[in-house]
């Protein structure tokens, strides 16, 4: 039971940390431009692609912590 245990947790680890890498790289450029879009006060435009690219960036987010969380004990 111990073993099934940590490889679903292994496995969980593995695809929040790939999905992770592979949206944080994706999804740079569009976060950077909707931000330039707010600072620069084209506000309509900007609510257009954040309204994509938050849920995404949001995810980012937390998996990073939670990938921080899961490996700690180990360093």
């Amino acid at each position: 039971e111990k073993a099934l245990t940590n490889a679903g947790v292994r496995y969980f680890y593995y695809f929040i940390l790939f999905t992770h890498i592979a949206l944080a790289a994706i999804m740079l450029p569009f976060i950077l431009f909707t931000a330039y879009r707010a600072l620069t006060a084209e506000f309509v435009k900007h609510k257009k692609i954040a309204k994509y690219t938050w849920p995404v960036w949001f995810y980012i987010a937390v998996t990073g912590v939670l990938i921080y969380l899961l490996i700690s004990p180990y360093y």
